[in-house]
């Protein structure tokens, strides 16, 4: 007896609704499904004070991809946003990434030639030949005044553990630019979509079924009877219901509120790299539209927090040492015997994905998958 849809899509973000706005146009049909009240996945955005608010943190779109890049432009309107942090340390700023405007507040040195001789004698005071820890690994790419102001307290609150525990591999390298370039993203193509991700991601699914506030894995066989196949998208682990052991994740709160003042912090993003300061950063939504103070009198921030991710909390991005991508390849061998499911994106894949990555992940998955569904009806 024929399913009534060929896809069961689960997650309304944007793995999933590139799946199944391809899906579509290729004439299957799909019902895509999510346990939150809306649509997005963690590119969800929304309008307080009439700013675009970005509910689960800082998200700008970049890519070199330009299959990827004309892709998303068929489904909004790009701003020219441009990537600059800043990274406040005991109320000294710095631009991030680490270029000449750094080192010239750093050490007062004015040429590329100054920046470079004084990182190599930073350097080469404390190498270590063999690394064994993050601590290590950063003073031998940068010296030591940059890792103590500006990798050190960051780092700590982001992984919630000292950086001499940290494993070396997380930094296999530091961006050191011996330019006054202040863009962070080494990217052709860069930006952020007018009116928002949501509208986007509203864009991709326009004419598909999409129902919200429904959780797959509490409702499993009955979904399942719906469709010849599943594109699951959330933590493969809680797919197999924890069966190996919890993978590991990182997770992030937000303290969000309005302010009664037009302008709070002059950027987009103002990382606290310092140990004492509880929260990583602060966002400030309304910068994220290219050079506007504007709309009004008001502005809306969000103090991010990093923590330890616990089962029930949302997780953000997976913690790709060497115990848990080994936990993950017993996971991936469990997920490669089930015939009718797909597990894609960041959590179904456990990888640490860019938006264009996602995009890219999902562009290919379908693709394989559209000569596939016919035997499963």
């Amino acid at each position: 007896m024929a399913k009534p849809y060929d896809y069961l899509i689960v997650g309304a973000g944007l793995f999933g609704a590139v799946f199944a706005r391809q899906a579509t146009k290729a004439g299957r049909k799909c019902l895509v499904i999510d346990k939150r009240n809306h649509i997005a996945g963690n590119i969800y955005t929304e309008s307080i004070e009439g700013i675009q608010v970005h509910r689960y943190g800082a998200h700008i779109f970049h890519t070199n991809n330009k299959r990827v890049w004309d892709y998303v432009n068929e489904f909004a309107v790009f701003n020219r946003y441009t990537n600059s942090p800043v990274a406040n340390y005991h109320g000294e700023l710095y631009n991030l990434p680490f270029n000449m405007n750094t080192f010239n507040k750093m050490w007062g040195v004015v040429t590329p030639a100054e920046a470079a001789a004084k990182i190599a004698e930073q350097r080469a005071a404390h190498f270590t030949a063999e690394p064994k820890n993050l601590e290590e690994q950063a003073i031998n790419l940068v010296g030591t005044d940059i890792y103590e102001k500006l990798i050190k307290g960051y780092t700590e609150k982001q992984w919630g553990r000292p950086c001499d525990e940290l494993p070396a591999f997380i930094i296999k390298r530091l961006p050191v630019r011996l330019t006054f370039d202040n863009n962070y993203f080494n990217a052709l193509y860069q930006g952020i979509p007018n009116g928002g991700y949501t509208q986007m991601v509203a864009n991709m699914l326009q004419g598909i079924e999409v129902r919200l506030g429904v959780n797959y894995l509490k409702e499993k066989a009955e979904l399942d009877a719906l469709a010849g196949r599943v594109i699951y998208t959330g933590p493969i682990d809680a797919y197999f219901d924890y069966a190996l052991g919890a993978l590991q994740y990182r997770s992030v709160r937000f303290e969000t509120e309005v302010l009664d003042c037009p302008n709070y912090q002059g950027n987009a993003v103002i990382n606290y790299t310092d140990a004492e300061t509880p929260y990583t950063r602060i966002i400030e939504h309304k910068h994220f539209e290219f050079g506007s103070t504007e709309p009004g009198t008001k502005t809306v921030i969000s103090r991010e927090y990093s923590a330890e991710w616990q089962p029930g909390d949302e997780p953000y991005y997976p913690v790709n040492d060497e115990p848990n991508m080994a936990l993950y390849a017993r996971y991936k061998a469990m997920a490669d015997a089930e015939p009718h499911v797909v597990f894609g994106g960041r959590l179904g894949e456990y990888r640490y994905y860019d938006m264009d990555k996602v995009i890219e992940s999902a562009l290919d998955c379908v693709a394989v998958q559209l000569d596939k569904i016919n035997q499963y009806k």
